[in-house]
């Protein structure tokens, strides 16, 4: 086995040819490891971590595996840099999914069919394609005695597809030694291409995620029957909150990220714009972006969509109680007005509380650091444009930043026009081209070895 700390960070160079058949391979391998996540602790990653710390180990690492609860492992595992003075990066990804159903898909969705050069299965985009990317660079310098300028720290984690308490949070709380010297991540989810018109690539990275705010309603009103008035009615007050809720439009709130992505949009398009400026039509200026937009339309404000209701026993009973459930997402410095928000929407009839709550994330995007990442797709895709973004949901990095780490998703992959990569995050026939995961690897060698 090759020694990895033999030498020093050699220039950038192609990684070699057994990376590209690897990073396929574990692809596959991974998805064919069923890591369901059905939420309430029902899900065993362990197999998956198994997995992945045979390879680490086979790359001269010493990973080590840890669980909060039986099952439910994670693997953390430390490279040594060449500059001991250097801050530490922590580089992660997660190995739980979500449920699929076969009967929907085109294959079986824990197959790992690979198919006129596409990788199928569930954890194909999220997010077993980084995982593997990892696995394949690391095994990578392995081989050709690459070293690191700084300490990289591995984390391969459970639980992300629920509340993360068996994984990066419980990492974060019961070992942060692990993580000791890291100053920035990368995880999921970025560096991948969008198509807005022909000819034309984005590459957006991620640089910041709203907040979770999940909430829990509940009405109490006087139990009775069916049959009768009842003016306490704990299903109707309930119901006219959530109405009221899922009606609100939330005022547009631009934060720093989203104004330098809005910013290098409308740069490409010939477009002047002054995101700050009072005279902003956001509106006209999206449409002006054209299908670009979607790239911040969903961080342009805060959100809360009800998503659970649940009252009642039996037809002609009047409950006493009601609940609801409202999956909440707040921008950086706007938990205060969100608070203040609910509490006017629901009214005195409708208690809410957090049922589960992370901060909202904002990284540079001027620095060395993004400068790094953007280089590395670019060298590979020259005609490719970088833009940073706004995640409208969250990662793991929520957990990590309790750490002082700043995160920034980048789990990069060039896709072909008409790929729609986001539509395939959590749905039916999840799948990677195999030629998307060998630009991964490269992009990825090229930006940690330069980090």
């Amino acid at each position: 086995m090759a020694d990895m700390h033999a030498t020093e960070t050699r220039p950038c160079e192609a990684v070699d040819p057994t990376a590209l058949d690897e990073v396929v391979d574990y692809t596959s391998g991974l998805i064919r490891i069923d890591t369901t996540n059905r939420g309430g602790g029902d899900c065993r990653e362990r197999p998956a971590a198994e997995y992945v710390a045979e390879r680490l180990a086979g790359a001269g690492l010493d990973p080590i595996l840890l669980e909060r609860t039986p099952g439910r492992t994670n693997v953390v595992a430390r490279i040594e840099g060449s500059d001991p003075g250097a801050d530490a990066l922590l580089v992660h990804g997660h190995l739980d999914v979500v449920p699929a159903e076969a009967a929907d898909w085109s294959v079986h969705p824990f197959s790992g069919e690979i198919r006129d050069g596409v990788v199928w299965g569930r954890g194909a985009v999220d997010m077993k394609n980084m995982d593997a990317m990892v696995l394949a660079v690391v095994r990578a310098w392995a081989r050709a005695g690459v070293k690191p300028r700084r300490d990289i720290v591995i984390a391969y984690t459970a639980d992300e597809e629920d509340s993360a308490i068996d994984g990066a949070g419980f990492l974060a709380d019961h070992h942060p030694e692990l993580f000791e010297g890291c100053t920035e991540g990368l995880g999921e989810s970025g560096a991948f291409t969008v198509h807005p018109a022909p000819g034309r690539s984005l590459y957006p990275i991620a640089a910041g995620e709203r907040g979770t705010a999940w909430l829990k309603l509940t009405a109490h009103g006087t139990a009775g029957h069916g049959s009768k008035p009842n003016r306490a009615n704990a299903v109707s007050r309930l119901a006219a909150a959530v109405t009221r809720i899922g009606a609100y439009e939330w005022p547009v709130r631009l934060t720093d990220t989203v104004i330098a992505c809005i910013t290098e949009l409308a740069a490409l398009e010939g477009l002047s714009v002054d995101p700050r400026g009072e005279d902003l039509d956001l509106t006209e200026l999206l449409a002006a972006l054209g299908p670009a937009a979607a790239l911040v339309q969903a961080t342009v404000r805060q959100s809360a969509n009800p998503t659970m209701l649940s009252a009642g026993y039996k037809l002609n009973v009047i409950p006493g109680q009601a609940t609801a459930y409202v999956d909440g997402r707040t921008l950086p410095g706007g938990e205060a007005e969100f608070i203040a928000t609910l509490d006017a929407l629901t009214g005195p009839d409708v208690h809410w509380e957090f049922h589960h709550r992370e901060v909202a994330l904002e990284a540079p995007v001027d620095g060395r650091t993004f400068g790094i990442l953007r280089e590395a797709v670019e060298h590979f895709d020259p005609e490719g444009h970088v833009v940073p973004f706004c995640m409208a949901g969250g990662t793991d990095a929520k957990q990590f930043s309790r750490l002082g780490i700043t995160g920034y998703g980048y789990s990069p992959l060039r896709l072909p026009p008409g790929f729609d990569y986001w539509s395939l995050f959590h749905g039916v026939d999840e799948r990677v081209p195999v030629d998307a995961l060998h630009f991964g690897v490269r992009v990825l060698d090229r930006a940690l070895r330069a980090l």
